[in-house]
C-alpha cells in the first residue's frame, strides 16, 4: 500500500506561518474538543506540562489562567514562526510560568525523562506522517512521569451521516492537496497506541458544526 502523502515540515512551516492568527477561527470545532480533553486530562494538579504543536497559544492560556495550579509551568513547541509570536505574546502574562519554543519540527525534545506530567497535543497527529506519529508518542512516553497523562485530540472519522460526509469530503481534499486542509486529515489516534505501553483512561467522539474530532487520555504503563 503506497504511504500517505503528507506535508514536509518546509510546507507545514509555511502553511502555518501564512495562516497566523486566522489559526483561531477553528474554534468552531476545536473548543468542544478542548472541553472534553480538559475535563478527562486531570490538570488540576498537573506542575508541569508541555504540549506539542501548541499554535496561538489558545489552550496553553486555558489551562494557565483556569486548570492548572498555581505553581504549574508550561512548555510549548510549534515548528512555525508565526505561531510561536502569537503565542508568546499572549502568555507573556504568565511570565516565567510559560516558556514557548521554535523547532526544527524535530518530534524529540532536550528534556530529562520523566519530566513531565501532562504532553498534550492537539490537531497534530492528524498533520503527521505514521511513523511521525509514533515517534512522537514514543518521546512523549519518555517525556511523561509515572502516572502521567498523554492528552491528545484531533481530527478523525465521523459516524452519524452529516459527520461522516464532513470526514470523507476533508479526506478527499487532503487526497488532493493537502495545504488545502492544513494538512490534516481524519484520523483515529487510538490506533496508533501501542497497547503494551499505554493504558486508555478515556476516549471520546465529539462532533461540533458537523467536524468530528477524537479525544484521547492515555497514561504510560
Amino acid at each position: 500500500m503506497t504511504a500517505r502523502r503528507t506535508l514536509s515540515r518546509s510546507d507545514i512551516e509555511a502553511v502555518y506561518d501564512r495562516v497566523g492568527a486566522w489559526q483561531d477561527t477553528q474554534a468552531f470545532y476545536e473548543a468542544p474538543a478542548f472541553d472534553v480533553l480538559v475535563a478527562r486530562g486531570g490538570f488540576g494538579d498537573a506542575r508541569s506540562v508541555v504540549e506539542v504543536g501548541c499554535g496561538t497559544g489558545t489552550l496553553a492560556e486555558r489551562l494557565l489562567q483556569n486548570h492548572c495550579p498555581p505553581p504549574a509551568r508550561y512548555v510549548g513547541y510549534d515548528l512555525s514562526g508565526a505561531m510561536v509570536r502569537l503565542a508568546r505574546a499572549r502568555l507573556g502574562a504568565f511570565g516565567a510560568r510559560a516558556t514557548v519554543h521554535e523547532t526544527d519540527g524535530g518530534l524529540t525534545f532536550d528534556a530529562p525523562d520523566g519530566a513531565h506530567d501532562r504532553v498534550v497535543a492537539t490537531y497534530l497527529l492528524d498533520l503527521l506522517s505514521r511513523e511521525d506519529a509514533r515517534t512522537f508518542l514514543g518521546e512523549a512516553h519518555r517525556l511523561l512521569r509515572e502516572n502521567g497523562r498523554l492528552c491528545l485530540a484531533g481530527l478523525t472519522w465521523g459516524r452519524a451521516l452529516v459527520p461522516r460526509c464532513v470526514s470523507g469530503l476533508w479526506n478527499a481534499l487532503h487526497r488532493i492537496r493537502p495545504a488545502w486542509v492544513g494538512g490534516c486529515r481524519p484520523l483515529r489516534q487510538r490506533a496508533l497506541l501501542d497497547e503494551t505501553r499505554w493504558s486508555v483512561r478515556a476516549h471520546a467522539s465529539v462532533t461540533a458544526w458537523g467536524v468530528p474530532s477524537e479525544v484521547l487520555v492515555a497514561t504510560p504503563t
